[in-house]
Parts: C-alpha cells; sequence; structure tokens
C-alpha cells in the first residue's frame, strides 16, 4: 500500500488526503507534506483509512520503497496534481 493515495475515513481529518508512505502491521503512516511531514507522518489504523487506487508518480514510489529520502513538497506536489486531475 506504500505510495497509494488514501483518504481519512474517521478520526478529526476525515476526509483529508494523503499518501501512504510507510506500513508497520496494521498501522500505515500517512504524510500531506503540509501539516503531516514525511518526517513525522500520521500514524493510523488500515480500518480507518480509504484506499484510492492510484499511486504517486514511479519516482517517487521508488524512493519510499527502498526507504530514500522524499521531500515534503514533492509528496504536497503529488496531492495537488491528483486533485487537478480528479476534477477533470
Amino acid at each position: 500500500m506504500t505510495g497509494y493515495f488514501a483518504t481519512a475515513k474517521a478520526g478529526h481529518d476525515t476526509g483529508s488526503l494523503y499518501v501512504i508512505v510507510r506500513e508497520e502491521g496494521a498501522y500505515v503512516y500517512l504524510s500531506d507534506g503540509r501539516l503531516r511531514s514525511v518526517e513525522h507522518p500520521k500514524k493510523k489504523s488500515r480500518r480507518h483509512i480509504q484506499i484510492i487506487g492510484k499511486t504517486v508518480e514511479q519516482d517517487i514510489l521508488s524512493r519510499l520503497l527502498n526507504e530514500e529520502k522524499v521531500f515534503d513538497h514533492e509528496i504536497k506536489y503529488a496531492i495537488k496534481q491528483y486533485l487537478a486531475e480528479k476534477k477533470l
């Protein structure tokens, strides 16, 4: 699931769009590049998110999977691109 877009289904951030930056057991770690940075992602139960069947671009995805450095502005831009594409 790493690299997929997801929305929060529960909690005060319901409806917020994130990118899954890491998985760990029953939890995933989410970043939006703005309030939740890649260095300090939001820990959320898998049950409380809705996966969107789309991933970030291949370059960012490969770096996330290889646990290499990904910058907040890249995550923020990927979310912005997804939202712009969705409006079309």
